[in-house]
């Protein structure tokens, strides 16, 4: 059992056989699966590399360097950062990374993302949000950091309200048009500002985003599984989903960590926001209850003969709107275990998805009046 008809069974025999055919070009790791990004001809593997927390910063360059070399051994091709991530460094370091390893910019896929470019300037006024001189100036300083002529998607990092959805919209258009990207996209958007934006350019005859990258694992669902329930098939919109075991906490190595976090963890070392506030909160009674979950999944996943990662990866790539999980990584080795996660695909039948739901009481309720 393959788990790719199940991505694409909504799609018309023509979609479909396109599906088929590029999973049987010889790929570098016959391990790696590919998907289409939304309603786009782009191709990603199920799983990308991302240097949010650890190129730049968590981590030491040739660490990093290392790690995407191994991504790219197993067969990946995509490679995720932002003008945010390590203020800048991160991008630095992946550009240092395709330059040294002399990669073929054809056989990549390059995500970047804007909206806080403090990295690119002293005053912050007009180096973050998504104003047209911000995206252009932004999409220009990312280049160079990166050292390429262009990346494959640049996503809007967060919403921006106090700038029309119109002047965003045609930025994008402009960064397109002028060969810096291919495609746009959104990151931790709501359906109703991804459905204006994609409104929006329809109407104008304008590029419309292809691509959200939500927050999504098996302890954050609502926004994935429930407020997005349309704009899948209404905006072509497909998903490159991060975070996808909730920085090591669907790993499972915290479920005995009741005073903190443990020393040279993530949690731990990092000055992100997000690790900031899941330190504050350790040990209140959200904190406890998910521990409770997570040792639930211990257990089928201990069943299963897999480690609970990956379990909790495939569990988020069987969603058939994925197109990717961003997964991060401080050593080469955990990427090899994060491929394996891949095989586990064809056992995770409808009663074992039954079963990870009973040990969540999460799973979000459709809403009927917003089914196709």
């Amino acid at each position: 059992m393959n788990c790719l008809p199940t991505t694409i069974c909504n799609l018309s025999s023509f979609q479909q056989a396109r599906h088929l055919e590029a999973m049987a070009w010889p790929n570098k790791n016959k391990d790696m699966q590919y998907r289409r990004v939304g309603n786009s001809g782009l191709h990603v593997s199920a799983l990308g590399l991302g240097g949010w927390l650890t190129f730049g910063g968590h981590v030491e360059n040739q660490t990093a360097f290392d790690c995407m070399k191994q991504a790219y051994d197993c067969g990946i091709n995509l490679f995720d950062t932002a003008e945010s991530y390590a203020n800048g460094q991160s991008e630095v370091v992946m550009g240092q990374a395709i330059k040294k390893f002399g990669w073929k910019r054809s056989d990549l896929v390059i995500t970047t993302k804007l909206n806080w470019g403090l990295a690119n300037g002293e005053i912050l006024i007009n180096n973050h949000g998504l104003s047209r001189k911000h995206i252009v100036e932004g999409a220009r300083a990312s280049l160079e950091r990166l050292q390429l002529e262009y990346v494959d998607i640049i996503y809007a990092h967060r919403p921006d309200r106090l700038t029309p959805m119109e002047e965003t919209v045609r930025a994008f258009n402009y960064v397109i048009e002028r060969g810096w990207a291919f495609y746009w996209g959104t990151s931790e958007w709501s359906a109703d500002e991804i459905t204006e934006a994609c409104g929006i350019a329809k109407s104008l005859g304008l590029i419309a985003p292809i691509v959200e990258q939500p927050l999504y694992n098996m302890l954050d669902r609502d926004r994935v599984e429930g407020q997005f329930q349309r704009i899948y098939s209404r905006c072509g919109i497909g998903l490159t989903a991060f975070s996808p075991l909730k920085m090591g906490l669907l790993s499972g190595k915290y479920n005995n960590a009741t005073s903190g976090p443990p020393a040279g963890s993530r949690f731990a070392e990092s000055n992100d926001k997000f690790a900031n506030s899941v330190r504050t909160d350790w040990e209140n009674e959200e904190w406890a209850g998910n521990i409770r979950k997570i040792a639930g999944l211990k257990e089928l996943a201990d069943r299963l003969g897999v480690k609970l990662s990956q379990l909790a990866l495939a569990w988020c790539l069987k969603n058939e709107n994925v197109a990717s999980v961003i997964t991060g990584a401080s050593r080469p080795e955990q990427i090899v275990d994060n491929v394996q996660s891949l095989k586990l695909l064809p056992t995770l039948t409808p009663e074992i998805m039954a079963e990870v739901d009973e040990c969540l009481l999460n799973k979000p309720t459709q809403d009927p009046a917003r089914q196709d």
